[in-house]
């Protein structure tokens, strides 16, 4: 059995839809059993937050607009590929209901003046409603049976809005009753991506990017043989081809590699998609719908692949916050306070590093939270800094974490060493770095001016190329 999730650029215009048709056809020619997963059209989430969001500021317009708008960039697919007047008129009427219901809760948003996480979720799953059953009709029209099935049928999550996490066992109960008699009728499930419910049938969302997730969700409860991941590159490159030109596909990574570069920046794969992947041991293939039958990714337990960098990436837009002080030697518990007060403004860390001599911790957050994460850690921390324990708290912004991945670093004496030549060749300043006991990974902070040339350089050193 096959899971194929399409992205939003994969149906994102007609030309997709078709090239999505076709690539879901000839998977069935080499495996009778293909479950399909699609994101709303390219953009299409982006429109349902703005005009929810601008209607809770008091704004009708935009809503107006973007119902409009909508109806008339799904009617251009189903009036080009869907041929049957029929099952033309059947999917005008079904897009039909699912705009007016958005702009009667768009209304409802405005009346109060309020948008909660719960009818955000509500508005922002609104794309893959449509997208799915419209997808579902273009491969009825080239021969392929096919049922569009509402996740919020069978993926069971928490209460958690915005970012919902799964309930496995109802999940895959549910999941199995409703696709596997659809397989043995011969038909293609398409599944709407990112949306679920609660056991009570009250509507959540993934987060963001979580058609990924449902697909990997879906092909543990179905047992796949390998989930496909359809994006707009080929596969996971050598880093980003924006940056290196000759950036190159990786055959082959390690779940613990994807993981990492899901982590730090990578864009192909959302960081919680690997999770069910790796509890059922379950391949994830990464590949161009523009481009089948070029180089594509694929993700499995473990590889063999001593002493090498598989990637190199970035995350932008972030500071460094330095808290620093010498009566910080030896004081116990300033480190889990510091992390507390971080936690209580919802601040996401994405690098560690301390001093061994304990007299400085600095950590990166989004640019975004610094200014709120400043202002929690002077109030935590007020007494120190009135006793001059610590000196002060202080953000370093603008700056760049690059990350150095390969599981076959773990061991590999010299790595770190190839790395920091290649800046010191560069004149690169590097203002922190952490390495995990793991060895997956080498974290590097730079300032934002220098960061595309370090990836560029830290590239060359471990893939010969004259970047």
């Amino acid at each position: 059995m096959l899971v194929l999730k399409f992205g939003g650029t994969s149906v994102g215009n007609t030309q997709a839809f078709a090239q999505t048709a076709e690539i879901i056809a000839r998977a069935r020619q080499k495996d009778p059993n293909v479950v399909v997963v699609t994101s709303a059209m390219s953009g299409v989430t982006n429109i349902l937050i703005h005009a929810a969001r601008s209607a809770a500021a008091g704004h009708e317009q935009p809503y107006r607009e973007a119902r409009s708008d909508l109806l008339l960039k799904h009617q251009l697919v189903a009036g080009q590929l869907i041929e049957d007047g029929v099952e033309r008129a059947a999917y005008g009427r079904l897009i039909d209901e699912r705009l007016r219901s958005f702009e009667r809760l768009c209304q409802s948003i405005f009346v109060l003046g309020e948008l909660t996480t719960r009818g955000l979720d509500v508005v922002s799953g609104v794309g893959e409603r449509m997208a799915a059953p419209l997808l579902s009709a273009v491969l009825r029209a080239n021969g392929v049976d096919s049922e569009w099935v509402d996740a919020a049928e069978i993926v069971v999550t928490d209460a958690a809005y915005g970012a919902a996490s799964p309930l496995m066992e109802p999940t895959c109960a549910r999941t199995n009753a409703r696709l596997r008699p659809l397989l043995e009728q011969g038909k293609v499930p398409v599944i709407t991506g990112f949306v679920a419910a609660t056991a009570n049938g009250i509507a959540t969302t993934l987060g963001r990017g979580g058609s990924d997730y449902s697909a990997a969700i879906l092909g543990a409860c179905l047992d796949a043989d390998e989930v496909q991941i359809w994006t707009d590159v080929d596969g996971v490159l050598t880093t980003d081809p924006r940056i290196v030109a000759t950036a190159e596909t990786l055959p082959e990574l390690s779940y613990i590699e994807a993981a990492e570069l899901a982590y730090f920046g990578a864009k192909v794969l959302h960081p919680k998609t690997i999770l069910p992947a790796i509890e059922a041991s379950i391949p994830i293939r990464v590949a161009n719908t523009f481009n089948p039958d070029g180089p594509s990714t694929l993700v499995v337990p473990e590889v063999d692949d001593a002493g090498s960098v598989k990637a190199i990436t970035a995350i932008r837009h972030l500071s460094l916050v330095n808290v620093e002080g010498r009566g910080m030697i030896g004081v116990p518990g300033i480190a889990a306070r510091t992390f507390k007060a971080v936690a209580e403004v919802d601040a996401n860390v994405l690098m560690i590093s301390q001093s061994s001599s304990e007299q400085s911790i600095c950590f990166a957050v989004p640019e975004s939270d610094s200014a709120a994460v400043i202002e929690a850690l002077e109030e935590e921390l007020s007494q120190e800094l009135q006793r001059h324990f610590i000196d002060r708290v202080r953000a370093h912004h603008n700056i760049v974490i690059v990350a150095v991945v390969g599981s076959g670093m773990r061991g590999t004496p010299g790595i770190a060493g190839k790395v920091f030549s290649a800046l010191g060749e560069a004149e690169i300043n590097v203002i922190a770095l952490s390495q995990g006991s793991s060895e997956v990974n080498i974290s590097l902070v730079v300032s934002e001016e220098d960061a595309d040339e370090a990836v560029r350089r830290i590239h060359g050193a471990f893939f010969n190329q004259a970047d």
